[in-house]
Formats: structure tokens, C-alpha cells, sequence
């Protein structure tokens, strides 16, 4: 059997399909990647496909990935994050370490290019029903810093009702919205975990000129002067519903400026958006939390019908 260790490129996209087709088959994590998702991530920018990706091909077929993903700032250090799998039929053959070794000796070098002399950090986000993944990460160097929890809602139960606060209307996006959003993001998730300003850049890339962002499904709360203080943004992958035959909006972001806080906007949000999710044919909504946010994230969700599903355990490991 012959082995090639090599980077990935855009005339990949079809075999990285149905690798991870293959793991999710095995793994049941819930996440699909259709050809647009994976087309997006080789063509991100924040990928150097040549330095920060490696393919595993024996005999001809992909069987094992990695993909080191830059963030687009470093406030106030630079956490890359890494991604991969290796086919069911591969595993315990030492592959899946080699990419975590590769990737763990190859994040400095790219980190440099971008925010020389600044701090780095590596991520890997694991499912938390995945022991093998977990041993993996662990024996690396990767330990659990943070803990996700993906949560969803049936929508054919009633929506939510929750009063939006005095002075305030929520509005649909449309993309004169776009640079106050992204600011409303950039602002509202300053305190976040983990979180980066997005330029006006990445902002395209990571969410608004992404295929899966529904802009219909998005909606931004603005006051009486029309500034936005909050935003919703929903995405809606068809791979996922190809996959399990349901329609789910998938809330990528909730986010309300601090001054804004306290006041039920982000519930008043969540009941027009689960009411419009329904009107526009969705079956199920879901997001995902840090279980630890500072704005109490988890209790509002819980409060509008989220059920938390699965856990998703951030692994991290310093390397300059």
C-alpha cells in the first residue's frame, strides 16, 4: 500500500466530501459538509492551503486530513484552530497523531507570517462522546480549556413570547446592515471566550457572503435613531439536510451591545426569529453555547425551549 502525505487543493473538494461523509457516518456528530462548505474553507484566506492543510492519500483515496485555520486578529493573542479526521477504516494506525504532530509543528511558522512576536495558541474542538479523539489531542499536549454545549428546538412546539424593550424594532437583514452588524458582533462578543474582531474581510468569508447564511433568517434589533444593538444571524446548511431529511435554521450568532443587556432583547430576538423559522418551513433551530459565557447565554436559551444535545470540548495547547 503506498502512502503520500501531501497539501490539499481545490481539486480536492470532492474526495474531502467523502471523507468526512465517511467519519460522520461513524462519529454521528451532526455535522455535514456538502461541496460549497468544503470549497469555502480551501478558498478561506485565513487557510494557507499550501503550508496549512496535508492530506493523507493511500492507493489514490483520501483517507486522513488536517487543517490549520488562522483567526483574523490576534487580540490579544493568535488562537489557531485545527481540524481534521481520518476514515473509520484507517483509524489506530497512528495517522490521526502524525496530523496532530504535523500540525503542532507547522502552526508557528504560519502564525509568524501573520502576527510575528505575538502569543499562539492551537485549538482543537473534540466531541465529547469521542474517546479516541480525546486521547488523541490529549497525548499531544492538547488540554480541555472550554466546554460548548450544542443545543436545538423543535419547531412545530409554540415560539416563545417575550416583549421587545421600549424604543426598540427588530428589522430583517438586508445588506446595507452589513458593516453595523459586523461592529454589533465585534462589540457584543468582546468579552467573550476565544472571540476575534472580524474585519470586514473575514466577516464575508466566515458568515455573511458565505452560501449557508439566510439573510431572510437573520434580523437586527435598532433603536429609534436606527443604530443597531443587536443581531441574530441564521445559516442553513443543505448537507445537513440531505443528510437527515430536516430543514434546521442554524443561529450562528446572538449578540446584544452591554449597554443593551439585562432587558430581554436577546429572548425578544429569539421568539421573532423561532416565529419567522417557522413561517419560512424550518422544522428544527439550533446553536451552539459556551457553557461558561458571561452574559448568562445558556439560561435564555433554556428559558426559549433549547435542549442542550451534545458537548463539544475546546483542547488547546500554547506554542509561542
Amino acid at each position: 500500500m503506498t502512502s503520500e502525505w501531501v497539501p490539499l487543493s481545490l481539486d480536492d473538494v470532492h474526495a474531502l466530501v467523502g471523507l468526512r461523509a465517511a467519519i460522520e457516518a461513524e462519529d454521528k456528530t451532526g455535522e455535514n459538509y456538502g461541496v460549497d462548505d468544503v470549497t469555502e474553507l480551501l478558498a478561506d484566506p485565513l487557510v494557507d492551503t499550501d503550508e496549512g492543510t496535508l492530506g493523507v492519500w493511500e492507493d489514490g483515496r483520501l483517507v486522513a486530513f488536517g487543517v490549520l485555520m488562522a483567526r483574523p486578529a490576534a487580540e490579544p493573542l493568535h488562537r489557531m484552530i485545527l481540524g481534521g479526521g481520518v476514515h473509520p477504516g484507517h483509524r489506530r494506525r497512528g495517522l490521526g497523531r502524525r496530523l496532530v504532530d504535523w500540525a503542532v509543528r507547522s502552526a508557528p511558522a504560519l502564525h509568524e507570517k501573520r502576527f510575528p512576536g505575538r502569543p499562539l495558541e492551537l485549538l482543537a474542538y473534540v466531541d465529547d462522546r469521542n474517546e479516541g479523539g480525546k486521547a488523541l489531542v490529549a497525548s499531544a499536549g492538547l488540554t480541555p480549556v472550554r466546554w460548548f454545549c450544542g443545543m436545538g428546538r423543535d419547531l412545530t412546539a409554540e415560539p416563545p413570547r417575550a416583549p421587545l424593550p421600549e424604543g426598540l424594532r427588530i428589522v430583517a437583514y438586508h445588506d446595507d446592515l452589513e458593516d453595523a452588524v459586523r461592529k454589533v458582533r465585534n462589540a457584543s462578543f468582546s468579552d467573550h471566550w476565544g472571540s476575534t474582531r472580524h474585519t470586514a474581510e473575514s466577516w464575508r468569508n466566515a458568515l455573511i457572503g458565505t452560501k449557508a447564511f439566510r439573510p431572510e433568517a437573520s434580523f437586527v434589533a435598532v433603536d429609534a435613531s436606527g443604530t443597531s444593538v443587536a443581531v441574530l444571524l441564521t445559516s442553513h446548511y443543505e448537507a445537513d439536510t440531505a443528510a437527515t431529511g430536516i430543514r434546521e435554521a442554524w443561529i450562528q450568532i446572538i449578540g446584544t451591545l452591554r449597554e443593551w443587556r439585562g432587558r430581554g432583547v436577546a429572548s425578544a430576538m429569539l421568539a421573532h426569529a423561532l416565529t419567522e423559522f417557522r413561517a419560512q418551513g424550518y422544522q428544527r433551530a439550533g446553536l451552539s453555547v459556551d457553557a461558561d459565557s458571561p452574559t448568562g447565554a445558556l439560561g435564555v436559551y433554556t428559558r426559549a425551549g433549547f435542549t442542550v444535545e451534545d458537548r463539544t470540548i475546546t483542547h488547546a495547547i500554547w506554542l509561542a
